[in-house]
């Protein structure tokens, strides 16, 4: 049986940025992921957008998060080596409904406190993004709307806390949570029990399934499915801010923006299924972001698509954001709700749930030796010829270009390989290095990464998995 102070359940951005806070204290923290990988379901496959809070429901949870978190990325980013930039974000209004809107949206942006969203007149817009529709009347501008790398944002809130301490079970299922007198006992899981005072639920779409452990299933989460297309870096028509529709009570809408590695994201929809595992992409979804984005940016090349690819949010029934602790259950935390501002969420829902604990009785001192920073994977393709010589000079797998897209070489898949929480699929080296996220989509690298996965982890070639169990690249040799 294993022994600790707090167990996580779920590795996606909000567990992970709750380990990492709790990280910073003299606790003993366990995060369990059902996944073969860090990651979880939602924060790796989403907009990959830093929200501003601009738009969320005044007075919400939801809104004091977004807006709390927002500005720790500046420092956080630097902190732990992810790619983020501050790109700003555009609401042009189309039609006359539209248009009218605007005043709304804005004093719906004050009542959050965001005060640096402005007014922008068609002129000043078509300046700023030339591939907007040229029927645009007017629209609002929020500069602090950002990109990121969610894949290594996550991946580095868990490095992080791994190196301060957290322990992490991947390929773990809860399969049951123990209680005595109306506390927390233990958590019983697929990789054996472990005996805790303090259970977090961040299983997100699974969170209503973990709460029902314990009784406290007081809602349901749906499926709520979003298809994304992404685009050639090398696109005829680019966008260079997120341009995003007019929201509706429903979603924020299908927007264009680029990623912050180059190429252009497109969508999402926004499809309730009645189950949790659907992740296909249909005709009828992408043919209705083509449809909606043509009304923003007319002449988006859908044909330059490189890929597309769907998510899972999930969405609370009944809706809205809920961080719990309960009276009548000493040591349990349900978290519920948390849908497309989750990954903005995740930095200040690591500092609400702690400032929570110990409200409700966690003893919380500060570590005298925790580490901040973080070092993230090198990227070849980013450095000076002379840096380039230098490395290849210190090791020559740096030498070895393995993805010509993206310019990845053996040394950095390696290192994806090798660091601590490191990759032990195709789909996990593919998010750290972005080996196969190119135009050919792995179609010539992918080979040639079953052989270092296979080399590394010291398995066979048949054994090498795309991610969860079962996806195995390789079933058998032909000669």
């Amino acid at each position: 049986m294993l022994k600790t102070d707090v167990v996580v359940i779920g590795a996606g951005a909000v567990g992970c940025a709750i380990a990492r806070e709790l990280s910073k204290y003299m606790i003993d923290v366990i995060v369990v992921e059902k996944n073969e990988d860090i990651g979880g379901d939602a924060s790796k496959s989403n907009s990959a957008i830093i929200h501003t809070g601009y738009d969320a429901t005044p007075g919400t949870l939801e809104s004091q998060l977004v807006v709390a978190a927002n500005p720790m990325y500046f420092e956080l980013t630097k902190d732990l080596d992810v790619p983020f930039k501050q790109v700003g974000a555009i609401l042009p209004a189309i039609n006359d409904e539209q248009y009218e809107s605007l005043p709304s949206i804005k004093e719906k942006a004050f009542k959050n406190r965001v005060y640096d969203v402005e007014y922008l007149t068609k002129e000043q817009l078509l300046e700023m993004e030339p591939n907007l529709n040229p029927e645009v009347k007017g629209g609002l501008y929020i500069p602090r709307e950002s990109i990121i790398d969610p894949f290594i944002f996550v991946q580095a809130l868990a490095e992080n806390a791994h190196e301060n301490g957290v322990r992490f079970l991947l390929n773990t299922k809860v399969t049951e949570i123990s209680t005595e007198y109306n506390k927390i006992k233990s958590v019983e899981t697929t990789s054996g029990i472990i005996d805790t005072k303090y259970v977090i639920n961040a299983a997100a779409l699974y969170s209503d399934e973990i709460a029902a452990m314990v009784g406290k299933a007081d809602y349901k989460m749906v499926a709520r499915r979003g298809q994304f297309y992404i685009l050639d870096k090398n696109t005829s028509c680019k966008v260079n801010r997120i341009v995003l529709p007019i929201p509706t009570k429903i979603t924020k809408g299908k927007l264009i923006c680029p990623t912050i590695h180059g190429n252009m994201l497109v969508g999402p929809t926004a499809e309730d299924l009645d189950n949790k595992f659907d992740k296909s992409t249909t005709t009828e979804g992408l043919q209705s972001i083509l449809n909606d984005v043509k009304r923003l940016v007319p002449n988006i090349n859908i044909r330059d698509s490189i890929t597309q690819y769907s998510g899972l949010r999930p969405n609370r029934n009944p809706e809205g954001l809920h961080i719990n602790m309960y009276d009548d259950l000493e040591g349990y935390v349900n978290l519920s709700g948390i849908r497309s501002t989750g990954l903005t969420l995740s930095l200040a829902a690591g500092k609400y749930v702690a400032e929570l604990m110990k409200e409700h009785g966690l003893s919380l001192e500060l570590k005298k030796n925790f580490i901040k920073t973080r070092k993230g994977i090198v990227k070849f393709n980013e450095l000076s010829l002379e840096e380039q010589e230098r490395i290849i000079s210190e090791n020559n797998l740096y030498g070895n270009i393995i993805c010509r897209c993206e310019t990845i070489t053996e040394g950095e898949i390696v290192d994806a390989v090798r660091r601590p929480l490191g990759a032990k699929s195709i789909d996990g080296v593919k998010r750290r290095v972005r080996a196969g996220m190119g135009r050919c989509q792995g179609g010539f690298c992918g080979p040639k990464v079953i052989e270092i996965l296979a080399r590394e982890l010291n398995i066979p070639i048949e054994a090498v998995k795309k991610n969860n169990e079962g996806t195995y690249m390789v079933t058998g040799k032909t000669r």
